[in-house]
């Protein structure tokens, strides 16, 4: 046989192989669900404080816990759950009082002790963030952010009702009351760090220049300790003088602090749920606790890499090894609390429901080209080949397709859905979507027209279709996925017992932080686990 001819017969063998090559059958049965990524403690972790039993306290606002920190062990548990225990800051008074801000319920609960009964002492304030006592006076003073724009002092007798004192500071956030009765603390929209007097509202900046400030606490020794949520830096501030000295780089996304009576600086990270514990004397960092992920939600794959919506941040995950890299990180990126991701062949599409938006990203660069805000409720979009986005809101439940100049042009896909939460593309060509109220269903995407899949479900989320045709869908209510025939509708369980279906605050959409479902080619099933911040694969048997 002559050369030409060998190597000829050589590459049709290649290619017939190629062209034959058969995507895995449907198994008999899957393995018993592995850690890829480890679990965390929090949902997102924020305000921190050291109350006078000497614990460390850790308030999470999605994880809607107030937790307790072991200060040499790192351990943490649930002190208060949720969702009373919902906590963006806590902050301990001169007799032992605890108080925290209930975030996204706009409420600021009270106890006297750990034995004592909670007590709502304000309501009604969007966006309650941070608050304090005057260990002097025992007054309490907290502020909104974000959702609002004001401070106020709280009757600590939860009878009269708050009062003003000053509006639209420009984010007054992470803030301390002073020995001398001046609340001091960050201005997060302005850059500026500040003291203002709650008997009248006078506010003098004490330093600025800062990108992010998000919290700022006294060191009883002349000083003011601040965190830069955007350049993960930790400054210390010279009192009165405003001088600045950065004493630690740290990671960005940095969210709060609290002082020990011993000195040490324990700072918070939302997108690591991490503490670290600063030794001023010594510089030397420890940490307490930490995660790879902060509140794992939307997953896709592709090859051989998984891409995860982690709400304060957007991350990428080695479906073999299990490693996690950014892409996009709260504060110091372009990004929106993202609960779901889609995936096409050069773009990314985050949706948050929180915010009414999806964000656009360019594969390649990492860099934002697109926002479509003011959307009610978005729970999932896909970027489609042809340029288009396809979205779906919860608040409406409809689909639909936005494309053109700025995608100003919409058109509904679907509609009379009841609350659709995730989505993919089928092999067929037709969108698959799950429904809250209990249905899998496939909608052609020409003509609008919807077929019940499935039915029955149990709160499902998550979905993702197998190399062999069926879908794997997360029954979140139930802690259980599920593999559903798409000709007929019938279902097997693919896993139960799971650490996922986390319950929302009140005002919440029932689906929360969704659970992400992934198939690799291998048929190899991927789960986001949102009670227990992790990421877990589960094998095909044949």
């Amino acid at each position: 046989m002559n050369r030409t001819l060998a190597v000829g017969l050589l590459t049709a063998v290649l290619t017939l192989g190629a062209c034959t090559s058969m995507p895995p059958s449907r198994p008999a049965a899957w393995g018993a669900p592995e850690v890829l990524v480890a679990p965390s403690s929090f949902s997102g972790v924020h305000g921190l404080a050291v109350d006078t039993h000497g614990r460390l306290l850790a308030g999470s606002v999605v994880g809607n816990t107030l937790w307790e920190v072991n200060r040499n062990t790192g351990a943490a548990k649930v002190l208060i759950a949720g969702p009373e225990g919902q906590a963006d800051d806590i902050a301990i008074g001169p007799r032992g009082e605890m108080a925290w801000t209930n975030y996204l319920m706009g409420m600021l609960r009270y106890r006297e002790n750990d034995a004592a009964p909670m007590r709502i002492l304000a309501r009604d304030l969007p966006g309650l963030n941070s608050l304090d006592f005057d260990r002097q006076s025992g007054k309490l003073y907290a502020s909104q952010v974000f959702l609002g724009d004001a401070l106020w002092e709280i009757d600590v007798a939860g009878k009269a009702p708050p009062r003003l004192i000053k509006k639209d500071m420009g984010g007054f956030n992470g803030f301390e009351v002073g020995p001398d009765g001046m609340l001091y603390g960050p201005l997060w929209f302005k850059g500026q760090v500040v003291k203002i007097n709650p008997a009248n509202g006078d506010l003098t900046v004490i330093a600025s220049g800062f990108k992010v400030p998000a919290a700022a606490n006294l060191d009883g020794k002349g000083h003011l300790y601040v965190v830069d949520t955007a350049t993960g830096e930790l400054v210390r501030v010279a009192l009165p003088s405003g001088a600045k000295t950065v004493v630690k780089q740290l990671k960005t996304a940095l969210d709060n602090l609290a002082i020990a009576p011993d000195g040490t600086v324990y700072v918070s990270n939302m997108a690591d749920n991490s503490i670290e514990a600063f030794n001023p004397a010594t510089g030397e960092v420890r940490v307490l606790t930490s995660g790879k992920l902060a509140v794992s939600a939307g997953l896709k794959i592709d090859g051989d890499t998984l891409y995860v919506a982690d709400v304060f941040g957007f991350r990428e995950v080695n479906a073999q090894s299990g490693a996690v890299k950014d892409i996009l990180r709260m504060q110091a990126s372009d990004m929106e609390y993202p609960f779901a991701v889609g995936v096409s062949a050069s773009h990314f599409a985050l949706t948050s429901w929180f915010t009414g938006s999806v964000q656009l990203v360019d594969r390649a660069s990492r860099k934002t080209t697109a926002w479509l805000h003011g959307l009610k409720a978005p729970m999932d979009a896909i970027p489609m080949a042809d340029g288009s986005i396809v979205y779906a809101e919860i608040a409406t439940g409809s689909i639909t397709r936005a494309s053109g100049d700025k995608f100003a042009t919409r058109k509904v896909v679907a509609d009379g859905l009841a609350g659709p939460v995730q989505m993919v593309l089928g092999q067929d060509g037709a969108l698959y979507v799950t429904e809250a109220a209990g249905k899998l269903t496939r909608v052609d995407l020409a003509t609008g027209a919807k077929r019940t899949v499935a039915d029955g479900l149990a709160l499902p989320e998550g979905l993702a279709q197998t190399p062999w045709g069926s879908f794997i869908v997360a029954e979140s209510a139930a802690q259980r996925l599920v593999e559903i025939n798409p000709a007929d509708g019938s279902r097997r369980t693919v896993a139960d017992a799971l650490p996922i279906g986390m319950a929302g605050g009140p005002g919440m959409p029932p689906p929360y932080v969704v659970t992400g479902v992934a198939v690799g080619p291998d048929g190899t099933v991927y789960l986001t686990a949102d009670r227990n911040n992790a990421l877990y694969r589960i094998r095909a048997r044949p």
